[in-house]
């Protein structure tokens, strides 16, 4: 399945009763909530001695890609593209693979910004 086939097969579950604002609105709020869903089975782990529960994670992770297909949605761009987009900043950030120097000084980031 690629990301704008999910995205699609995932938007028929949004309410049709939210405007664009409230969908926008909804799927930040959701990315926020479903993520910190995610980093408190993350916590238990680290912190409180639980096994790792991977299958909860991987279920928080799903919800975080609905409401991320929400909130491209909500900016009329598809996943595909969010993630393009994403993948040549990186591209641009880090042009030979992930350097803890170019992480840690981004005084040129917006060098790479204007680019995009």
């Amino acid at each position: 399945m690629t990301a704008n086939e999910y995205q699609k097969l995932a938007m028929r579950t949004l309410n049709p009763a939210l405007g664009k604002k409230d969908v926008l609105i909804n799927g930040v709020m959701g990315l926020c909530g479903e993520s910190g869903e995610a980093i408190d089975i993350v916590k238990k782990h680290l912190a409180q001695g639980h096994e790792l529960d991977r299958e909860g994670l991987i279920k928080e992770l799903g919800d975080i890609a609905w409401y991320l297909a929400e909130t491209a949605a909500a900016l009329d761009v598809s996943l595909d593209e969010v993630l393009e987009r994403n993948i040549r900043k990186l591209q641009k950030r880090y042009p030979d693979g992930f350097e803890s120097g170019r992480s840690q000084d981004r005084t040129e980031e917006s060098k790479w910004q204007e680019t995009e």
